[in-house]
């Protein structure tokens, strides 16, 4: 199964963060806690260099937590500002604001020292899609001011938000990148739904999420549906079909209805609090 998704508007995108990092002093970047590496477009890195970084491991309630704390003591190895937050139930989210101060100490500082006071710490908000930009930002701002959607590419363009006097945001388009160079990243990105479900063979997509499963967390699956695990992953996905009354015409099995359940079954937590990468085997 081979992963790849990029749209015209993500290059219009990725052009229009290029024209307009200069104008900001901070790049919060937001990633899926459950993913947190494959989740970074590796452009980022690129885009924001010289200014402040801030990370968070948004979602942080679907991944388990121990797991949170070790990557956001990966991040901050690494030199960036890291911390988890919740956009959805606003969980984290009343301490951003000192957060972004304290990423951009050394800009404030400049500044006072320059004569500028109370100038508003100006900053972008990046991220893949479907990785839920929108939703911080509405939550941070305590409004909806920024279009939110569970469908990845909701925010086409650009939108400045003032938070308060101290705070600016850009929000932009999720982008990707133009080629994962590790199909098990754009795999990894598909389970979150980063990547359009459209293009995608929910049955096969479903099977690889299991093999995952049976590897890392044995015995979820099987309290989940009240079915027994097999090795063979499709015969898993049948056991789920017909404990879950996914039937056709003809009583046959709904093969890709019952995929489609696991898949979103997954996304929304249901599954319980699920880490799929680990920063100590990187």
């Amino acid at each position: 199964m081979h992963f790849q998704w990029y749209p015209g508007h993500m290059t219009k995108a990725r052009r229009m963060m290029q024209e307009n990092i200069k104008l900001i002093d901070l790049v919060i970047e937001l990633v899926d806690a459950r993913i947190p590496l494959s989740s970074r477009n590796p452009d980022i890195d690129e885009l924001g260099r010289q200014k402040s970084r801030l990370i968070l491991l948004n979602k942080a309630d679907l991944a388990e937590n121990k797991w949170n704390d070790a990557w956001i003591e990966y991040f901050k190895d690494k030199g960036y500002l890291a911390v988890k937050v919740n956009s959805k139930k606003g969980g984290g989210i009343k301490n951003i604001q000192s957060v972004i101060q304290e990423a951009c100490k050394e800009k404030i500082e400049r500044d006072r020292k320059r004569g500028i006071l109370n100038r508003p710490v100006r900053a972008m908000v990046v991220g893949i899609p479907n990785v839920g930009k929108s939703t911080f930002i509405n939550t941070l701002a305590g409004k909806a001011c920024a279009k939110t959607g569970n469908k990845p590419g909701v925010t086409k363009g650009k939108q400045w938000i003032r938070l308060n006097k101290g705070v600016e945001l850009l929000d932009t388009p999720g982008i990707l990148w133009p080629k994962f160079e590790d199909q098990q990243v754009g795999m990894k990105l598909a389970f979150i739904g980063s990547i359009k479900d459209e293009i995608l063979n929910t049955e096969e997509l479903a099977a690889e999420f299991l093999k995952l499963m049976q590897q890392h967390y044995p015995g979820i699956i099987a309290g989940k549906y009240n079915i027994e695990e097999t090795g063979d992953v499709y015969e898993v996905l049948n056991r789920i079909a017909e404990s879950r009354h996914c039937i056709v015409r003809g009583n046959e099995l709904d093969v890709e209805k019952a995929a489609a359940l696991l898949m979103d079954d997954f996304r929304s937590g249901r599954l319980g609090e699920l880490t799929l990468e680990y920063p100590d085997r990187i």
